[in-house]
């Protein structure tokens, strides 16, 4: 059986009826990266023998009929802006001092070991996550494993490009402004962003209230399973909400049809590649036959980027302020941008972008009073030439120029996912995103749930 194809349930599937053990999995996961992470560049650590006497591990609990998890023995990566024991956290930098005691897991990590993943190592990201796209001076760049001339998108990229290949079913990645919906959407895969605090982090993150952290997988039961082993609360982020009343593996399965779902094209001021836009209506026509109530509609805000410029740009230079003397000669240059613009702001700046951060979040809670979700491609465009911040000889000066379906929700902490809705001429995949309102987490994965049932992604 080749496992790489399966997906983590199908795994697990295998595991206890003895078709497959986690070291063989694990085997063939380790096998894939040899052989294509030297084209794609998804891991910036592998670490094999630790990879195998975890599998080893699983397979006796599961050969003695005692696993310790929904996903015990399952292949999973996770990328290098979470604190990891053993491993240094560089978080794409050179300016990370790589030796120096890595004795702290985030919560991220306890709860993958916790639950018996299996830890294969690290996944790329551009300088600590700052963009779209996954490059930086330390680890070069990431490509997709559709087409490797083209970018992965970040920041999650690697973790997207890994998940896609099939070295490892499962990836945790982070999103301040679209970085897990952004590289799910580029590589044809499912990434989540949750409600803020539905998922713990620590240390705190300094673009604060617009950071998450989220699952990234095959498919959307998948997705729920990971959300399961990362939704327990950690005393370390005081933002973290409480347990989940319910699991996610079963929410994923509840009935969406006949619920109002408000379809936006463009959010009123997006312009979309045509190809894009007719992928998206096509899978949002098979989602209205399929049972949802589909009204098109727009949720009635203005472009956010100002606002969202002032917390993203603040952030970085409160972040980079604490770097050694002489940094600034040794960051990617696009971020020591960003960290120059960000010192141009005053405290009242800042509180101003957060007032309308607020002020965004009351909007779309009124506007989920009349609809349950709201369904939006998750990019204007497709994946394009790897190594650039922005499309080359598109004139946009930077990525949230081209990411403007994403970043808003962040802004609102509301949960959003991307599921694959199809695929361009050129064979790249396109995105489409199911947005609900805070704490229904559940809701949007039984929503993505329906979309990949009728509209199956090989």
């Amino acid at each position: 059986m080749n496992d790489t194809k399966l997906t983590a349930s199908e795994l697990v599937a295998a595991y206890a009826t003895g078709e497959l053990s986690p070291v063989e999995a694990t085997q063939n996961a380790l096998r894939v990266i040899e052989e294509r992470d030297g084209e794609t560049n998804a891991y910036c650590l592998v670490d094999a023998d630790g990879a195998i006497e975890q599998a080893k591990a699983s397979e006796v609990r599961w050969r003695d009929g005692n696993p310790i998890g929904w996903l015990d023995g399952v292949p999973a990566s996770i990328k290098d802006m979470f604190l990891t024991q053993g491993w240094p956290t560089l978080r794409g930098s050179r300016c990370i001092d790589p030796d120096q005691p890595w004795d702290v897991d985030s919560p991220v990590t306890a709860r993958l070991r916790e639950n018996g993943l299996v830890l294969l190592g690290k996944t790329t990201t551009p300088e600590l996550a700052w963009k779209g796209v996954t490059d930086n001076t330390l680890t070069g760049i990431t490509r997709n494993p559709h087409d490797l001339s083209t970018t992965a998108g970040g920041s999650s990229g690697g973790s997207a490009a890994a998940v896609a290949a099939g070295m490892g079913e499962l990836s945790v990645g982070t999103d301040g402004g679209g970085s897990i919906r952004i590289p799910a959407s580029f590589c044809g895969i499912v990434g989540l962003k949750p409600t803020h605090g539905r998922i713990p982090l620590f240390p705190a993150s300094p673009f604060g209230p617009l950071s998450h952290a989220g699952p990234m997988a095959r498919s959307v039961d998948d997705t729920a399973l990971l959300l399961d082993v990362l939704a327990m609360p950690d005393y370390r982020d005081p933002a973290a909400l409480a347990p989940p009343v319910s699991t996610f593996r079963e929410a994923v399965r509840r009935d969406v049809r006949g619920l109002n779902a408000a379809y936006s094209p463009t959010l009123g001021y997006v312009d979309v590649d045509p190809e894009i836009a007719a992928i998206v209506r096509s899978a949002v026509q098979a989602l209205g036959d399929a049972g949802l109530h589909i009204e098109e509609t727009d949720p009635g805000f203005t472009d956010p980027k100002p606002a969202f410029d002032i917390l993203w740009s603040t952030g970085a230079a409160k972040w980079l302020d604490t770097f050694p003397a002489g940094s600034e000669t040794k960051v990617d240059p696009g971020l020591r941008k960003v960290w120059e613009f960000g010192k141009t702001f005053s405290a009242s700046d800042y509180l101003g972008a957060n007032a309308e951060r607020a002020a965004l979040g009351i909007l779309m809670g009124e506007f989920h009073t009349r609809y349950d979700v709201l369904i939006t491609p998750t990019l204007p465009i497709a994946a394009f030439e790897a190594g650039h911040e922005v499309p080359p000889g598109s004139g946009l000066s930077g990525w949230p120029d081209w990411t403007p379906f994403t970043y808003p929700f962040n802004m609102t902490q509301q949960p959003a996912i991307s599921v694959p809705a199809g695929r361009t001429s050129g064979g790249l995949p396109v995105g489409l995103q199911i947005v609900g309102p805070r704490h229904s987490d559940d809701l949007v994965l039984a929503v993505a749930k329906l979309l990949e049932e009728v509209r199956p992604w090989p």
